[in-house]
């Protein structure tokens, strides 16, 4: 029989995720396998938490890798902390902010939101508005919109959640490892991540973090948390516990946990700022490539992350074709556009080792040659 995998070429990975994985971190997927309970692998993992306390900009006691991804990460905190009834506001300017929408109804939560047009970011006016209106258990936004490239204004919106009683809820699933996330400083909640993205680590966990009055919810809950597997009172004793005596939940992935951890440590290695920079710099390069073909951002300068670029496909251009073009004759693989978005604009990741210089240019070249330009 083919052996599949041998035919699997090296695709520069440059759509909303996943990213490209370090060579480091493959290594330290094929470290051999430990027991979940092994007090070895114990260690490994609060080493893992400890740096993405670090990373997060957090002092939280509860901070864990989820075993899933990015969605899991999404289902871990919306499950926790709601129960039927609760009202919850959500502000929405993309694919993901919607999903965190259809999450909480599911949940039977009562469901208001603040939109934005995709593409823009979250009116921070408009949210105080809200709040002034209506008291919530819950207020949750997305840092960085995948769907768009936007980055919303965590901070200033923590600040008016900050005066009110809600919880506050952040997804950070392409922001952390490429521009600051600071939790503690943000006055954040719930927080949840993923490791395909700026981390550069495969998909498979979703980093999170929740804070002690979110904890102190969860603790006092009226009803029975309605999912076991993402029940976080059970997943703490094995992620917390004493003197590495933990209590078994379930089986750990356990070489996903060494890459999480060679991840982290490649970024601590570099520097969180010199990793944002770079992050940055990049960014600017390729936007500086795509103006100068005569194409167009679709995301106003102040609100672009550096991590997820939205190129406005040009009028006559066929831009599934461009995207096949790419992946069949450069081995670049890059996103296409969603909901509203779709076949309007190409999306495309410079996040954790995909964010060099050498893959915009390498890039950029491409893209050229498809277009015509």
């Amino acid at each position: 029989m083919t052996q599949l995998l041998r035919e699997v070429p090296e695709v520069l990975l440059m759509g909303p995720g996943p990213s490209s994985v370090h060579p480091e971190t493959y290594k330290a997927m094929s470290v051999s396998t430990l027991g979940h309970m092994d007090t070895q692998f114990i260690g490994i993992m609060d080493a893992t938490r400890d740096m993405l306390k670090r990373l997060m900009g957090t002092q939280n006691t509860v901070t864990f890798p989820v075993s899933g991804t990015g969605s899991a990460g999404m289902e871990t905190c919306f499950v926790n902390l709601i129960e039927p009834g609760d009202r919850v506001l959500i502000l929405v300017n993309g694919v993901f902010g919607t999903r965190m929408t259809d999450v909480a109804g599911r949940l039977g939560a009562e469901v208001d939101t603040v939109e934005a047009e995709w593409g823009e970011p979250i009116d921070v006016t408009a949210v105080k508005r809200q709040l002034e209106a209506q008291s919530y258990k819950i207020v949750a936004v997305v840092h960085a919109e995948t769907s768009t490239g936007v980055q919303n204004p965590v901070a200033e919106i923590g600040e008016l959640v900050r005066a009110t009683d809600a919880l506050y809820l952040v997804d950070g699933v392409t922001s952390l490892g490429g521009v600051p996330v600071e939790l503690d400083a943000w006055g954040v909640d719930a927080f949840y991540s993923g490791t395909q993205k700026c981390l550069s680590v495969p998909p498979g966990l979703a980093p999170a973090s929740l804070s002690d009055r979110a904890v102190s919810v969860i603790e006092n809950r009226a009803t029975k948390v309605p999912n076991w597997y993402l029940d976080v009172s059970m997943l703490t004793k094995y992620w917390q516990g004493q003197d590495k005596k933990r209590s078994y939940h379930h089986t750990a992935p356990i070489n996903m946990i060494y890459a999480l951890h060679q991840g982290l440590a490649l970024i601590e290695e570099e520097g969180f700022e010199a990793v944002f920079q770079r992050h940055r710099r990049v960014h600017e390069r390729f936007v500086s490539g795509i103006e100068e073909m005569g194409l167009s951002m679709l995301v106003a300068k102040d609100y672009r992350l550096p991590d997820l670029n939205a190129i406005t496909v040009p009028d006559g251009v066929d831009e599934a074709a461009v995207r096949a073009g790419l992946r069949n004759n450069h081995l670049i693989e890059i996103g296409a556009g969603l909901g509203p978005l779709a076949g309007k604009i190409w999306r495309v990741g410079l996040m954790g080792h995909t964010a060099r210089e050498e893959n915009v240019d390498r890039f950029l070249a491409a893209l050229k040659e498809e277009i015509g330009a």
